[in-house]
């Protein structure tokens, strides 16, 4: 029996590439439901795809960013509810940030939940939470991030969290990673640069873009020469350092960072989105 998909699943895949609407059921049936794969198959057929690697079907919640007083070590939580009423709601917002500044000196998520919480632990915390609001209150993501200097943006609506580590504490860092973090919660980079993209994804993205240049008719002799270039292109749209900085297009990140202090370098990065 073929697998017909959802017509939910059809909306989702549309909204998240751009898509056309026949176009995503044929590649959800060919992937078998399998999201990630049906994004493959639209690129690899020259389909508009502008997926955001965001994932789009998150719980509602709240996305809290932290450092501690010396800025040197960061965590972002998700704490996610049932419904956007919730989410806003102060008392809700006002236990994620407290549990976010715990979150700095928990290894992971369990022993987050571990952590004494004014005599219950925080998992004990959520579970009375969820009786008195009447909603499932649960952690869903947990970052955590060391530097020599850290910087944290949470975007308006508390739903996307970032955090930058810099280099060096020097004038200007506080500045420049908060603007850099900034960076991170718009763009949403996948590495921070060439030297950290998985080679699982250089791959698949060789592999694309060699199908597409097949089918447009370039001699195979060219193609590997074109790659290079499409590979460059794609380190630059999708690597923090070699982004375009968002508040001036005219220097990427990496140059607006060494504009604030010569040696100064970005090394490291964290984002948590809930949509």
């Amino acid at each position: 029996m073929s697998y017909t998909p959802a017509a939910a699943d059809v909306a989702k895949l549309r909204n998240t590439t751009g898509a056309g609407m026949m176009d995503c059921k044929k590649a959800l049936v060919e992937a078998e439901g399998d999201f990630e794969k049906a994004i493959e198959i639209l690129r690899k057929k020259g389909q508009k795809v502008a997926a955001n690697r965001a994932d789009r079907e998150s719980t509602e919640g709240a996305v809290i960013a932290r450092v501690n007083e010396d800025n040197t070590l960061g965590a972002i939580i998700s704490l996610n509810c049932e419904t956007d009423f919730v989410a806003k709601n102060e008392a809700f917002i006002e236990l994620a940030y407290e549990l976010a500044e715990m979150a700095i000196f928990a290894a992971n998520k369990e022993e987050l939940l571990a952590t004494d919480f004014h005599g219950i632990t925080v998992a004990e915390k959520l579970v009375e939470q969820t009786g008195v609001i009447g909603e499932k209150i649960e952690i869903g993501a947990f970052e955590r991030i060391e530097g020599p200097f850290l910087g944290a943006y949470i975007h308006a609506g508390n739903k996307i969290a970032a955090i930058t580590a810099l280099s060096a504490r020097v004038d200007g860092a506080d500045e420049a990673a908060k603007a850099v973090s900034m960076q991170v919660a718009a763009m949403n980079p996948i590495a921070l640069d060439e030297t950290a993209v998985s080679q699982e994804t250089i791959d698949k993205e060789l592999e694309i873009e060699r199908e597409l240049l097949t089918k447009e008719g370039k001699p195979a002799n060219i193609i590997e020469n074109i790659l290079k270039g499409k590979m460059q292109k794609f380190y630059k749209e999708n690597t923090l350092v070699h982004q375009a900085f968002i508040k001036d297009g005219n220097q990427s990140v990496a140059d607006y960072v060494k504009s604030v202090n010569g040696d100064l370098k970005v090394t490291g990065f964290i984002r948590v989105s809930l949509a």
